[in-house]
């Protein structure tokens, strides 16, 4: 995180003046694409100097946007102003959510006989895909990947296990409320009724996910008879123990949390610099986050946290990567939002409801899913009752496609890259960047292609 200090540092040493609108081209786009190559490429040639380097990575490609953008518009307070919007807005909010919801989550440990056959993972994946839409994806993903670890840890092939958990437990199973991803949660903002989402992504997400649950049975069954050292013992429900449980009450905390900035309403935006304003109830809500994650870390058993293998390196690698993807992606959502801009194109390719999904979609892959959303709900008219009933079937492929396709890289949706670095570290050998991408691009390719002609037709 001091490379991030340090960033926010010299160029708060430079504020001051008025804003000016900023114009981008695609070349502001480089640093973004480079960000995501470093991603792909670098852990593919040297895994152990990307372990140690990503956040100076990540810090390269932001001032590698950051400084061509000061030679465009020569003001360090319009550079300042468009940093602090884009870090009060998307990255804060974005990093203390899933701080809080990793840390909660990390201090339950499910303890007890647990034996990795097929039909105990198929339990735990159905378990995590019904929790992800209440608790959140990174929730249910950080409170179930070390248990489904711990009961596989004796089989060779796992691969498979760990990738399915990441389609169904990181991401489709948070279709259901706002709660579960942050698309969601901004289109209620935006004055979605909470249970829009219950009520129509509730088919689209039973009819995805027991395909790829079924899928996974078989799949995990083949390897499971190529294991040649099964243990003798079995699974044992009597056995299961969770220890801190207080982290229960902290997890409700932070869903209330997440939910006061939605329904309270107090009108009161607070100046944060220039032309930023941020709203009291997001402020509130971002202070809380911080103070359940303290009493989470301060109310947790260290014996607890040790027991679940809980480390800070998976929250650590999220947030110096993805702050270089938020400050890196900055004048690609902005060139996508603009009317007749560069890439108008791609918004044009939006003629009915199946290109919705698809283009929706396959951005949220590689840009963050929840500005690619709200995108896209404004190119749909962004009149919120409109959206709800006339164009319900709009609203539909928007929506899932945001949040399904998040599924088809690591860094779709923040809780993927989270499980593959709790993989890893328990020494599970991850596919890389692209190796994953083949993964998703056959399983779920196929899964989407019958969803959207079946359910957006």
């Amino acid at each position: 995180m001091k490379h991030i200090i340090i960033l926010l540092f010299f160029s708060s040493l430079f504020a001051g003046g008025d804003y000016q609108s900023p114009a981008y081209s695609l070349l502001h786009a480089i640093p973004f694409v480079g960000i995501l190559l470093s991603i792909a490429i670098i852990p593919l040639i040297n895994h152990h100097f990307w372990e140690h380097n990503f956040g100076k990575i990540s810090l390269f490609w932001s001032l590698s946007f950051i400084v061509p953008f000061y030679l465009l518009v020569h003001s360090f307070s319009t550079v300042f102003e468009v940093l602090v919007h884009t870090l009060t807005f998307e990255y804060i909010p974005f990093i203390f959510l899933l701080l809080a919801l990793f840390t909660v989550s990390g201090g339950i440990c499910l303890k007890g006989s647990l034996v990795g056959t097929p039909i105990l993972n198929l339990m735990l994946l159905i378990l995590g895909t019904f929790l992800a839409s209440w608790m959140g994806t990174t929730g249910a993903a950080m409170l179930l990947i070390r248990p489904l670890l711990r009961a596989n840890k004796w089989r060779i092939n796992k691969v498979h296990i760990i990738v399915f958990f990441i389609f169904l437990v990181a991401n489709i199973g948070g279709s259901l409320t706002p709660l579960g991803d942050p698309p969601l949660f901004l289109g209620f903002l935006k004055g979605i009724n909470f249970f829009w989402t219950t009520k129509y992504m509730f088919l689209p997400m039973l009819y995805v996910s027991i395909i790829l649950l079924v899928l996974f049975y078989f799949i995990d069954s083949y390897y499971y008879k190529k294991e040649i050292n099964k243990p003798t013992e079995t699974t044992d429900l009597k056995t299961i123990e969770v220890t801190g449980k207080i982290n229960f009450l902290f997890l409700l905390a932070v869903i209330c949390s997440v939910l006061l900035s939605g329904f309270w309403d107090p009108q009161y935006p607070v100046h944060i610099y220039g032309h930023v304003y941020m709203e009291l109830q997001n402020i509130v809500r971002d202070i809380l986050l911080l103070i359940i994650t303290f009493l989470s870390v301060k109310f947790t058993s260290p014996e607890v946290r040790s027991q679940n293998g809980f480390t800070w390196f998976p929250i650590t690698e999220v947030a110096k990567l993805f702050i270089g993807i938020f400050i890196t992606i900055i004048p690609v959502l902005s060139i996508l939002s603009q009317d007749g801009g560069s890439l108008q194109w791609i918004k044009d390719l939006c003629y009915n409801d199946i290109m919705y999904f698809w283009v929706t979609g396959l951005l949220s892959a590689f840009l963050d899913n929840a500005p690619t959303y709200l995108v896209f709900f404004d190119v749909a008219g962004g009149n919120p009752d409109i959206l709800m009933n006339k164009l319900s079937s709009t609203l539909l492929a928007i929506s899932s496609g945001a949040v399904f396709m998040g599924a088809f890289t690591y860094i779709g949706n923040a809780p993927n890259f989270m499980v593959r670095a709790i993989a890893e570290e328990n020494g599970v050998k991850m596919p890389s960047f692209f190796g994953f991408m083949a993964w998703s691009f056959l399983i779920l390719g196929l899964t989407f292609i019958s969803y959207s002609m079946i359910f957006l037709m």
